[in-house]
């Protein structure tokens, strides 16, 4: 796999780091753009083995950091799922000007959310994949009920997750309430790919229960065992790869 670093402007006008990683024949099959999990980054280990798995069949794959995130650019506690969204689209948009339109669009964990609500303005996007994703983007307040009440009085709180601290605003929770996901999935209108380890203990099993049945046809599950939320046995990320991409080629 060959892996460029590029960047591109974001939602919130500020300079975004993003990697595109393509077979090292150079010969693209077509493009994707992978979205990673709440508070992560592109350089999650467990995103390089899904694009290296990807990159290896053919498929390029463009990865970045959300605004404020990783090696990208802006404050985290100015961004919103909103901004999320709009971050994938120009992330679209600079895939089409300078490469190619992406015709695959993957999202994992909070990035699975955003890609369903993405989708419908990325008009070459003809399959979307998500990855332990949850039903609502609601579902990450769980990572900090402790602070909802200091966050709703005071409108804005510091908490720590995964040992890191991030600020966490009420515009942040208002957005989260405002994201109309069932009206999102409905209307999709591409082929959908739902992967989820029915042991997840972060995100569990039903969201991807309740994300098929708001999905219409063609839309298909595939269980990821035993994998944990964040696939961080390789063996599993490089299995998700695997199975994402054959799912892939029969709608691209």
């Amino acid at each position: 796999m060959i892996s460029k670093k590029l960047s591109f402007t974001g939602a919130l006008g500020e300079t975004l780091s993003a990697k595109f990683d393509e077979p090292d024949n150079g010969d693209i099959k077509f493009c994707a753009i992978f979205a990673h999990c709440f508070t992560c980054s592109k350089n999650l280990k467990t995103v390089g083995n899904i694009t290296r798995t990807l990159a290896d069949i053919g498929i390029a794959t463009f990865r970045f950091d959300f605004t404020g995130l990783g090696e990208s650019e802006g404050d985290f506690a100015d961004t919103n799922f909103s901004s999320n969204v709009e971050d994938l689209i120009a992330a679209y948009q600079f895939m089409e000007q300078e490469y190619s339109a992406p015709s695959l669009i993957i999202g994992h964990s909070l990035g699975g959310a955003a890609v369903l609500q993405a989708a419908n303005q990325m008009p070459g996007v003809k399959a979307v994949v998500t990855i332990g994703a949850p039903a609502d983007p609601e579902h990450v307040k769980h990572n900090f009920d402790l602070y909802i009440d200091e966050i709703e009085d005071k409108g804005a709180a510091e908490v720590t997750l995964a040992g890191r601290k991030f600020t966490i605003k009420k515009q942040f929770l208002d957005d989260l309430e405002d994201s109309n996901m069932h009206k999102h999935i409905r209307n999709l209108n591409r082929a959908l790919c739902i992967m989820h380890a029915p042991l997840d203990e972060t995100v569990g099993i039903e969201n991807a229960e309740r994300i098929f049945k708001r999905a219409k046809h063609s839309k298909s599950f595939i269980s990821l065992d035993k994998a944990d939320h964040l696939l961080r046995n390789d063996e599993d990320s490089i299995y998700a790869g695997r199975v994402l991409a054959n799912w892939a080629m029969k709608y691209i």
